[in-house]
């Protein structure tokens, strides 16, 4: 079995790589290292079976030549982090919706097994917590960069489940739930990692906003196995399913569980969004995912508490100095 991740050297596409070679499996990673790093798919090229192509998801010619020889296809590719997402909306909206209508084309065009990355701002701002997939969506004006992403990941949304009842192509969308983990880059807005990394130079641990909006952040691990899982399941082609974490904290909260943690002598401060992104914005007060539908067919879903996936990710960040 031969497995294609698009976007396979960012964080969460270098864990999907490593799970499925310790399966034994073959491996295909593209990625054209805009976001991705290296250094994440490294200690995997010691693997004969692991193989990395640097190239686009937009290059039609590439990605057909992987995607014929690909058993199941993870498309992860996309713009990531609201930070880079304000700043490049057209990179944005063109890299997730082109480069997703070219892999769905491909994919039914080989009839393969494949799986769309989406995210949890498809919901935008409705605040009926827990978010359920039949939830409605609740968008802001266009003139607020930040929404482009949810649009074209709903585009994309609204593409694959229509390949999967016109062709019925065997396409499984997920939207994820703030993933965490070691690797993931303080770079474009991620919240955790930045924060540890302040903390750890006490630097000031900068909070956008009050700090009262919530998340909830699921251990990168717990979301690999479902993804895994859900390639093996008949009836989660054609489907949507929430993956995240259920437990629920305020970013205040976060900042200093963290710097209690890294026993930290960083000050805490506050940060208006303006001053962050130069432009109009839109922040979400409440983000929490029911999991009830992945529960149901896999039996299980990312379940490792805050604390612990804290103190993996200080520990990595400490392992690097």
């Amino acid at each position: 079995m031969n497995i294609l991740v698009t976007g396979g050297a960012g964080f969460m596409g270098s864990h999907l790589a490593e799970a499925w070679l310790e399966k034994g499996t073959e491996v295909t990673v593209i990625d054209n290292l805009s976001t991705g790093k290296i250094e994440n798919i490294a200690p995997l090229e010691k693997n004969e079976k692991f193989h990395f192509i640097k190239g686009s998801i937009k290059d039609k010619e590439i990605i057909e030549k992987l995607v014929k020889k690909a058993d199941i296809i993870y498309h992860l590719a996309a713009v990531v982090g609201v930070k880079l997402v304000v700043q490049k909306p057209i990179e944005t909206i063109e890299t997730n919706i082109e480069g997703t209508s070219i892999i769905l084309n491909l994919a039914n065009k080989y009839k393969k097994r494949i799986i769309i990355a989406s995210s949890s701002e498809i919901y935008g701002k409705n605040e009926e917590i827990p978010l359920k997939e039949s939830s409605d969506r609740l968008m802001g004006p266009t003139y607020i960069s930040r929404w482009c992403y949810a649009c074209s990941k709903a585009i994309d949304e609204f593409l694959a489940l229509a390949y999967h009842e016109k062709y019925g192509l065997p396409v499984t969308i997920i939207r994820f739930f703030n993933t965490v983990g070691p690797r993931q880059t303080e770079h474009y807005g991620m919240v955790i990692p930045t924060f540890i990394k302040q903390a750890l130079s006490n630097k000031p641990i900068t909070i956008y906003g009050n700090g009262e909006q919530t998340r909830c952040f699921a251990y990168v691990k717990d979301v690999v196995k479902c993804l895994i899982g859900l390639t093996e399941k008949k009836e989660a082609e054609g489907e949507i399913f929430n993956i995240g974490s259920e437990e629920e904290i305020n970013i205040k909260e976060l900042a200093e569980k963290i710097k209690e943690m890294t026993k930290s002598k960083s000050e805490l401060k506050y940060t208006p969004y303006e001053e962050v992104f130069k432009t109009s914005f839109e922040d979400i007060k409440r983000r929490v995912p029911d999991t009830s539908k992945l529960k149901k067919i896999l039996g299980f879903a990312p379940e490792k508490k805050i604390d612990e996936t804290l103190k993996i990710m200080i520990d990595f960040e400490l392992s690097k100095k």
